[in-house]
């Protein structure tokens, strides 16, 4: 007999791991609040310090020129475009500089799939950037970036990941992700790592001792089936790895480029959120995706799953390219969490705590 879906939430919040076909389940059920309940139930079990996180960090988009062509993106561009470009040194420096202005112990660089930049390049900028800024993070490249990388080079990945590790690459950051499903990348993307490349990728850097972020980007072309396939993946490759540290979905942003697909609201991130806190039982950190959602859908989601407000987001290009701008200043994130109940505290991409121990009460 199927599982109603109260007997599936009262076992995962007893702890035990939710089989696909029960979160199947759970996707197509509507009942918010009874999704939340679990997920927070869930998330105060792993997470009962009083205390919520955030980080300070800067996405830094080095190029906007990319050889994959992505339906949803708005800001990629072909090398012969008037507007594609590639950052000076001196542009990137005077980033990173505004950042650790403001506190801030990351740049979170990513680009487009460069047809023509080879693996030297970036290792000199790794290499130059850690040598200047030593107490930054960079957290760079996502996976179709390396893997585009070992292709166009034609080398091993753990040649590639290897090298950029050397040259100070920090963590990887699980952009690109979308939806780890062949069927929705081939419609979606061209010349793109699919589901099985994406994974290798995050797999390689894991054994090299590295850790880094996953992502899904949902409410397009997918089903139910489809999104509880990617959180499998994703669980699964954690099993056998532990280097996720967090996990970040968010809802497509239909915007300039795909405006025939009816735009998914809060209601659907919430209950995504939740059912991947639920399923996603080895992934130690929910971020919230106020960047997609806003503040107070993003102050909501720390009862839906998530135990970070994720970044300060200094820059944000790729979102805001599609029409999606929401900014929070520093004390809107700290203030979203103290209202929600926490104390805010600012933590590194290892989840680490780096403020000043609050005084509670004063």
């Amino acid at each position: 007999m199927q599982p109603t879906i109260d007997q599936i939430l009262s076992r995962v919040v007893e702890g035990q791991r939710l089989t696909r076909e029960d979160a199947v389940t759970l996707m197509g059920s509507h009942d918010l609040q009874k999704l939340g309940r679990a997920a927070h139930a869930v998330t105060m079990r792993l997470h009962p310090e009083p205390y919520r996180t955030y980080n300070i960090d800067r996405n830094v988009n080095y190029t906007n020129v990319c050889a994959a062509v992505c339906d949803f993106c708005a800001f990629y561009r072909k090398s012969g475009d008037a507007d594609a470009y590639v950052l000076s040194r001196e542009e990137l420096y005077s980033k990173i500089e505004e950042t650790i202005a403001l506190g801030g112990d990351q740049i979170l660089m990513q680009g487009g799939m460069h047809p023509s930049l080879k693996l030297e390049w970036y290792e000199e900028l790794l290499r130059d950037l850690r040598d200047r800024y030593p107490s930054v993070n960079l957290h760079a490249f996502s996976p179709p970036e390396i893997w585009h990388f070992a292709k166009i080079n034609k080398l091993p990945l753990e040649e590639v990941l290897g090298r950029l590790k050397a040259a100070g690459l920090g963590s990887l950051p699980g952009g690109g992700g979308e939806i780890l499903v062949d069927r929705i990348r081939k419609a979606l993307t061209k010349n793109k790592a699919l589901s099985d490349e994406w994974i290798e990728v995050c797999r390689v850097w894991h054994k090299l001792g590295g850790k880094g972020s996953a992502t899904m980007m949902f409410g397009h072309i997918e089903t139910n089936e489809e999104r509880v396939e990617h959180l499998d993946r994703i669980r699964s490759l954690q099993d056998e790895t532990g280097g996720f540290t967090a996990f970040i979905c968010w809802t497509m942003q239909p915007g300039h480029k795909m405006s025939d697909y009816p735009e998914q609201g809060a209601f659907e991130y919430l209950r995504v959120q939740a059912i991947a806190r639920l399923y996603l039982d080895n992934v130690p950190n929910i971020q919230s995706s106020w960047v997609t959602q806003g503040a107070k859908i993003g102050q909501l989601a720390l009862f839906f799953g998530a135990n970070d407000m994720g970044s300060l987001m200094i820059e944000e290009n790729v979102v805001a390219s599609a029409g999606t701008v929401h900014h929070l200043t520093l004390e809107q994130i700290r203030s979203s969490i103290r209202e929600a109940g926490w104390v805010p505290r600012q933590r590194n991409v290892y989840y680490q705590l780096i403020d000043a121990e609050p005084v509670i009460g004063a």
